[in-house]
């Protein structure tokens, strides 16, 4: 079985920082694309950020310029350096990653169970 943790979130001010973390473990063969997701009260999920096994990335352009993300692919690790926080990037963070387990051939793409990102003053 695989699972997705997420964690770093939190409270911060306008104009703040935070850094989102996601570790894969269980059975993992390999790990394709890791993605980042946020679903903000009353409104759909919506995607965020995007990070291939080679480290092409893509962004949202509601984030692009401020949020940053890396990968650890020895740690299975997603990371989402997100800056200059805005009100309206309000949400849970959700991580998402195509996985191979040791007993597939297919990848399944597997969701973490989110982090509260909240900004206010």
């Amino acid at each position: 079985q695989v699972q997705l943790v997420e964690s770093g979130g939190g409270l911060v001010q306008p104009g703040g920082s935070l850094r989102l973390s996601c570790v894969a473990s269980g059975s993992i063969f390999s790990i394709n694309a890791m993605r980042w997701y946020r679903q903000a009260p009353g409104k759909q999920r919506e995607w965020v950020a995007a990070i291939t096994s080679g480290g092409n990335t893509n962004y949202a352009d509601s984030v692009k310029g401020r949020f940053t993300i890396s990968r650890d692919n020895a740690k299975n690790t997603v990371w989402l350096q997100v800056n200059s926080l805005k009100p309206e990037d309000t949400a849970v963070y959700y991580c998402n990653a195509d996985i191979r387990t040791r007993a597939s051939i297919y990848a399944i793409s597997y969701w973490g169970q989110g982090t509260q990102v909240t900004v206010s003053s």
